[in-house]
């Protein structure tokens, strides 16, 4: 198929002052009826599967439900917003109710982004948006310039990663209301500060999908992605259900951008692809701001990411580079195991290519697959690619949540935070990373009887055979306390430790902000070398039109020569003479052209 304007709209609409109009795509059902504010009315099919009925006098706010001739009451799967959990009513939400007080705001250049990953329900005691929008100024004076939110789509129970969404249009209502979230960017972008939001278009949630029942034609029949059945992107309805989210937060809560989950579970035969159409529409429709994509995808591809002739990108901005952390990981903690084996033997040589390159894969045999994986990235500029040291993934999918500096050590954490926000790649700091947070990062759900089981079952089985893992001990998804265990412990960032770690994190920030972000406007391909390589030793050089940059670190045991690297130094840690103690980082720039 090809790209088409939509005619039909999914979920509750105003198109009048009080009169909204409720329209549902539903081939599984004979008939439906909208049960609102305690009244019930027929809809009328209207073909194609579509039911649709438009109703005076309807106030902001008002419950409703989509009854099933068998007298089930079920949220609309478009929902705007919901009373409370996904099994409950909907709401009527107005678009328009909500003041936006910094309409002045322009958004932020890409290359300026410093990316702090936060999950609304653990990042503050209170898990609100309004309690979240508290630390906003916390995160401003620290140096970050873009908030990405864990997915915030209404999800099965109050507790969640978000992945689980199942009304990918509403806001989950344990973290507050729809204007709640809409203040949370407004205050932020009053600091100066961008919000991202994840989102999810690969799979839905186990709890509270109607969707089976409603349309089975929402999913296709030969697909399975690794959390359920895979989505029939190619059917009109869902297509337009699919490609309208993405729209529908950027231009409904005023977000920067869009991280999308796990692209490599969305199938589609289409011409354009899914993906491909969302960014276009994006791209044509929303002109007035920067609008920043980027995508989690295990292949390793460039494909999604071209760059125009000025460098701005038609498609999506950044890619999530797993092989940065992955190649860190092995490096620093000398794990091996599950997909860690693809970067076993020589780690600081996969490390140094990611540095110089981009991917550390780029058409290589994994050892984890057996199977090639990867394209040329010395194509790509180093602004396409998103690392980290740490994320949500990479310590919440641990046994037991550990972090890198329970893993790693202080010292070493700190030459390879050093390492992540000073590189010229984009940085992705995940919360509490800053001050040196040693609580776990748990998987938790809120999940009951036979699925409650299943999931901690699963979970079990998941960790059979990997380091360190012991089956018993694996902590239980729906216990309350995995989810309070993984509460941001922010009396942590008060302590002495905590208050040298944010000294550390903020001069790096300012260092990035005053020195490298200016390198990155004009930043081409081509731009990184590896220099040296040797046990726990790199040593990497990028070259870009205005200026040298050049890094080098040791995390082994002994004492590393110093590589030869061109300019003044730009951050030492700790003090660097001729030679390279262990656990440190030098940092040079030589400004002006480079050769």
């Amino acid at each position: 198929m090809t790209s088409k304007a939509f005619t039909k709209t999914w979920g509750a609409e105003f198109i009048a002052d009080g009169t909204v109009r409720f329209r549902l795509w539903a081939t599984g059902q004979e008939n439906v009826s909208l049960r609102l504010a305690g009244q019930t009315v027929n809809m009328d099919p209207i073909g194609d599967g579509w039911f649709d009925v438009t109703v005076t006098g309807v106030a902001p706010g008002a419950e409703y439900q989509f009854v099933l001739a068998d007298g089930r009451a079920v949220a609309d799967p478009a929902s705007r917003g919901q009373l409370s959990d996904v099994n409950g009513p909907s709401l009527v939400v107005d678009p328009a109710r909500y003041v936006w007080q910094n309409t002045g705001w322009k958004g932020r250049r890409w290359e300026e982004a410093v990316v702090y990953e936060l999950h609304i329900g653990t990042f503050t005691p209170q898990g609100t948006f309004q309690a979240a929008m508290e630390k906003l100024p916390y995160l401003a004076e620290l140096g970050i310039t873009m908030i990405e939110v864990m997915p915030v789509s209404q999800f099965g129970g109050n507790r969640g990663w978000g992945y689980d969404g199942v009304l990918l249009y509403a806001p989950h209502s344990a973290y507050g209301s729809p204007d709640d979230f809409k203040a949370f960017i407004d205050t932020a972008h009053g600091f100066g500060l961008s919000v991202v939001l994840d989102i999810v278009l690969n799979h839905f949630g186990p709890e509270g999908n109607y969707l089976p029942l409603l349309s089975p034609d929402f999913f296709h029949k030969a697909r399975m992605t690794p959390w359920g059945a895979g989505i029939a992107y190619d059917v009109d309805a869902v297509r337009q259900y699919i490609a309208q989210a993405p729209l529908y937060w950027l231009r409904e809560f005023n977000l920067d951008g869009l991280r999308f989950d796990a692209i490599d579970q969305i199938e589609d035969d289409s011409d354009p692809h899914i993906l491909v159409e969302i960014a276009q529409r994006i791209r044509a429709e929303i002109t007035d701001r920067p609008i920043h994509l980027t995508t989690e995808d295990c292949r390793n591809i460039t494909s999604l990411h071209p760059r125009n002739a000025d460098g701005t990108a038609p498609l999506f901005t950044g890619e999530w580079n797993d092989d940065f952390h992955n190649a860190v990981h092995v490096f620093a903690t000398g794990e091996t195991h599950a997909y860690y084996q693809d970067f076993a033997g020589e780690p600081e040589k996969w490390l140094a290519r990611v540095l110089a390159e981009g991917f550390a894969y780029q058409g290589e045999i994994s050892a984890q697959s057996g199977e090639p994986r990867g394209v040329d990235s010395t194509q790509q500029p180093p602004v396409a690619f998103v690392d980290f040291i740490q994320n949500h993934d990479q310590v919440g999918n641990r046994a037991q949540g550990e972090r890198l500096i329970a893993l790693a050590g202080a010292d070493r954490t700190r030459v390879l935070l050093a390492t992540l926000l000073l590189s010229p790649h984009i940085p992705l700091l995940f919360m509490g990373e800053e001050y040196g947070e040693t609580h776990p990062f748990l998987f938790f759900t809120d999940f009951h009887g036979e699925l409650a089981n299943a999931v901690r079952e699963g979970r079990t089985r998941e960790f059979a055979g990997h380091a360190g893992h012991e089956g018993e001990n694996v902590p239980d998804p729906n216990d309350l306390e995995t989810f309070r265990r993984s509460q941001l412990d922010w009396n942590t960032a008060q302590s002495e430790e905590g208050q040298r770690w944010l000294a550390f994190s903020r001069e790096l920030l300012a260092l990035r902000q005053t020195h490298i972000v200016p390198l990155l406007a004009n930043a081409k391909t081509h731009t990184g070398e590896v220099v040296k390589t040797a046990p726990g030793l790199i040593a990497v050089r990028w070259a870009f039109p205005n200026g040298t940059l050049s890094m080098a670190l040791n995390i082994s045991e002994v004492r590393q020569p110093l590589p030869d690297l061109p300019g003044e130094t730009l951050f030492a840690w700790p003090a660097v003479t001729n030679e390279l103690p262990q656990n440190a980082i030098l940092v040079r720039l030589s400004l002006g052209e480079a050769p």
